[in-house]
């Protein structure tokens, strides 16, 4: 537990109005002890501690000008919000960061008053924050909407959608560009301080107002030289500043200035605080700044699981290989043996594993950035060409390029692989990243063939078998490492829609999605101990399903199906339309994701909390077969 008391200054913060007391050099006390605070807390519970550490001055900065939570704050993202949670009332509740029962790491509405709008998604600040200035103006309030982006957010189409209508708007509304990708270019500094500050400066822009309304009314020639001061201002900008297209859009730009300046950017926020319309603030951080791990090496450090804060982020954990390094070193394989396998990702080369396959194959491999809709559609684009695209996209981001997966990939029937990591339950990320709605939203799109593999050997089959099919396919694996030791090695076509019975049985049948193949196994091995024979099914296909072997396994009577999914539409769902389509009558019980969002925590724990561990599948069967009446519905065809 971080004892914050250690921290002096940060210890009589207890909202923002306590920011506001500080003079300017408590306040850069204040930031090197909410360093200090985010490198204790988060060697300890792992999150993401670069992009945190990277906002401190700013997000101090901003609490020191606005009026939280009458101001609101939409930070995009949110993974960079733990210094806003440091400032907003939930230091004390710090160590619980990510816990199972603790505070989130993101924004979450249900936490705290000073966070209006839950995040975890790229590319929604913009849109949430117009919105709330929106109805802040039919409310007639003369509050601030503020919402802070990175640069990766930015890529996002959606940001671009709500720049456009905000511009068009002209409401009161300010955009804080965080952009942490460059160095901090020779323009920023003095210069470009003193120009932003000038910009935003009352002086400035009454001169800028006055000048426009006297030129307008010249008879004749007003309007030409109104509009010829407006180009010569942009030119001049233009020379100075990157933000033409932001005024483009209808923006004020102002920027880009040091985002660890508090000398620059307090004076900055302070005159944005009385202008009018949209605004644009630049600034430009830096990733893990004061860790010198952190800023040696951003990507390690964007997000970390515990580490030893002296050593930094070392390896270990499992000795078995992950399923992302599985699928990455699989689909190099397949991309040499057939020139046309080509890698999508959206923005996310490292998590999904396909960063080596992009230094193998650079001119076969595109990271589009956060746009998972034009992902979906660039893929199809591909396949049109006769190429064989394998768009690697977590599962919960999968979720915004779904018109997409139907109407460009499906409807068209174009060869497009979905391999979809951290399907199921993700762990400490919780309910914006848990991937539990996949089988559910996919199941119901005509022509799509949906695997899920129980292990790496699996998986690689399933990656090469989709390779070779004329049918858009997806296959959904965990995040985590498979179970045991593998010969991971060649491929095999598998029969689409074919299961595998793992274990024989007559009293009972488990019908299991992907891993949870292993602990169906081990309660089966419980319930056979106690004289209950239980049958083990592994799917394999959830679509399409193996509709012989579902009706094999309803002649012993008693069907437990198991999947790490929202039991609303998913592979539990399927089973009971199977038997309905074959009039066929068994006593069922589903075992899933229950009709609520999963808060986070580590996945053994959410696995038993949800009766999906083998304790969990061992009771419900027990139930089941007991024939009571609340143990599972009884399905029974018309």
């Amino acid at each position: 537990m971080t004892d914050i008391s250690r921290y002096p200054l940060l210890d009589t913060i207890g909202g923002p109005a306590d920011v506001k007391t500080l003079s300017r050099k408590q306040l850069v006390a204040l930031c090197a002890e909410i360093r200090d605070c985010l490198i204790d807390v988060v060697s300890t519970t792992g999150g993401h501690l670069g992009p945190n550490l990277g906002v401190v001055e700013l997000t101090v900065a901003l609490h020191h000008v606005f009026n939280s939570p009458v101001d609101r704050m939409v930070w995009d993202v949110s993974h960079q919000a733990y210094v806003h949670k440091l400032l907003t009332g939930r230091r004390d509740r710090i160590h619980t960061l990510r816990q199972h029962g603790g505070i989130s790491g993101f924004q979450k509405r249900s936490e705290s008053e000073h966070d209006p709008f839950g995040a975890g998604h790229a590319g929604t600040s913009i849109s949430a924050a117009l919105g709330m200035a929106a109805g802040r103006d039919l409310n007639g309030g003369k509050n601030h909407a503020v919402a802070i982006i990175g640069d990766g957010s930015m890529t996002a189409g959606m940001a671009f959608e709500a720049l456009n209508h905000a511009g068009g708007t002209k409401k009161n509304l300010l955009v804080v560009l965080n952009d942490n990708e460059m160095s901090i270019s020779p323009n920023v500094g003095a210069l470009s301080a003193y120009l932003s500050r000038t910009l935003s400066g009352d002086l400035y822009s009454w001169v800028r107002e006055e000048t426009e309304q006297i030129l307008s009314h010249i008879p004749r020639v007003g309007q030409r030289m109104a509009r010829m001061a407006r180009k010569a201002e942009e030119a001049v900008k233009g020379f100075i500043t990157p933000g033409v297209v932001f005024e483009e859009l209808g923006f004020r730009y102002l920027g880009p200035i040091d985002g660890h300046n508090l000398d620059h950017l307090i004076p900055v926020l302070q005159n944005i605080h009385k202008l009018k319309g949209p605004t644009l603030l630049h600034v430009v951080t830096k990733k893990g700044k004061g860790y010198a791990l952190a800023e040696d090496n951003p990507v390690s450090y964007h997000g970390t699981p515990r580490f030893d804060k002296t050593v930094g982020v070392q390896g270990g954990g499992s000795t078995l290989p992950a399923f992302t390094k599985v699928f990455g070193d699989a689909l190099i394989e397949l991309a040499e043996r057939d020139p046309d396998v080509v890698a999508i990702t959206a923005a996310m080369p490292t998590g999904t594993g396909t960063a080596a396959f992009g230094e193998r194959f650079p001119e076969r491999f595109f990271d589009v950035g956060i746009a998972e809709q034009h992902a979906v559609t660039f893929a199809a684009g591909l396949a049109t060409e006769g190429k064989r695209p394998v768009a690697a996209i977590y599962s919960t981001f999968l979720q915004r390029g779904y018109d997409q997966v139907i109407h460009d990939v499906a409807l068209q029937k174009l060869p497009v692989v979905f391999a979809m990591d951290r399907g199921g339950l993700v762990g400490d990320d919780g309910p914006t990243h848990h991937g539990t709605f996949d089988l559910s939203f996919l199941r119901s799109v005509p022509g799509l063939v949906v695997m899920a593999p129980r292990n790496g050997r699996d998986l690689r089959d399933m990656l090469y078998t989709g390779t070779r099919l004329d049918l858009p396919s997806a296959l959904r694996y965990p995040r985590g490492s498979i179970a045991e030791p593998e010969e991971l090695a060649g491929f095999s076509l598998l029969p689409v829609g074919k299961s595998e019975t793992l274990r024989k049985g007559a009293d009972m049948t488990i019908l299991s999605v992907g891993t949870l193949a292993y602990p169906a196994l081990d309660a089966a091995e419980r319930l056979a101990a106690e004289g209950i024979s239980a049958r083990v099914v592994d799917a394999r296909f959830v679509k399409p399903l193996d509709e012989e072997a579902v009706l094999e396994a309803a002649e012993t009577g008693y069907l437990l199906t198991v999947e790490e999914n929202a039991l609303a539409g998913g592979f539990g769902s399927a089973v009971l339309e199977c038997l309905e389509r074959h009039n066929v009558t068994a006593r069922v019980k589903r075992l899933g994701i229950p009709d609520r969002f999963i808060e986070q925590g580590p996945q053994p724990v959410l696995r038993a909390d949800l009766g999906l561990d083998a304790e969990g599948i061992a009771d419900a069967a027990r139930l089941l077969v007991a024939d009571r009446p609340a143990a599972g519905r009884v399905f029974r065809a018309t």
